[in-house]
């Protein structure tokens, strides 16, 4: 999976690519419509979406997309998203890193401890977000004794899209303002030695060491 272009080196494939946007942008238009049915004061926003009735009608099968990427991702990079000592050796040192001091950070594997607790806080909130949704959607599967479910799923899914809300605006910030050459990774697939060698550097020996 792994090979050198032209002294870059392949940070995602093709297939990693098209996974994270559909993610990405599936997530990108549940945030917009669900911000716009979340109060008066941003219903405006609807308006991107085509207007209310439109962008509630698809919300919800919007929904079902993200959830397919969000496994689809789970099932392509759940062994590269586990918590290491590393990742805790990291976290220790996070201030330098938001600090931008590269140099003194611990060596990170292919994914930081941050890109790693992101991606399972959107994990788990992908499951309550789907678990509560199905409730919203279809409440008139819900008895009538159970009618507090109903309640407790909207606030679920209130309190859920509002993490992963806060989780993606940081991400999206980091990518394309912190970590010079994150984002480019993501569209182009690949990154110089360099930066690999600086950002992640247990990751970059690793795949250095197969060529």
């Amino acid at each position: 999976m792994i090979a050198a272009r032209d002294k870059e080196i392949v940070r995602y494939t093709l297939r990693e690519r098209v996974m994270h946007w559909i993610a990405g942008f599936t997530y990108l238009y549940l945030l917009i419509s669900g911000l716009a049915f979340y109060t008066p004061q941003l219903y405006w926003l609807a308006a991107i979406l085509g207007g209310g009735p439109t962008a509630r009608f698809w919300h919800p099968w919007i929904g079902l997309a993200f959830t397919v990427a969000m496994v689809w991702m789970h099932q392509s990079w759940r062994a590269d998203m586990r918590i290491t000592e590393t990742d805790r050796r990291w976290l220790h040192e996070v201030d330098k890193y938001i600090e931008n001091r590269d140099d003194e950070v611990p060596p990170a594997d292919r994914f930081n401890a941050g890109q790693k607790y992101f991606y399972w806080v959107m994990a788990v909130g992908t499951i309550f977000l789907l678990l509560s949704g199905l409730v919203m959607w279809f409440p008139e599967f819900v008895p009538w004794g159970l009618r507090g479910l109903r309640y407790a799923a909207v606030v679920t899914h209130e309190i859920a899209a509002l993490v992963t809300i806060g989780a993606f605006i940081i991400h999206v910030y980091m990518g394309l303002f912190m970590v010079p050459g994150g984002f480019r990774a993501m569209v182009r697939g690949y990154d110089s030695p360099r930066w690999a060698r600086v950002h992640h550097a247990l990751w970059f020996n690793r795949v250095t060491a197969r060529e």
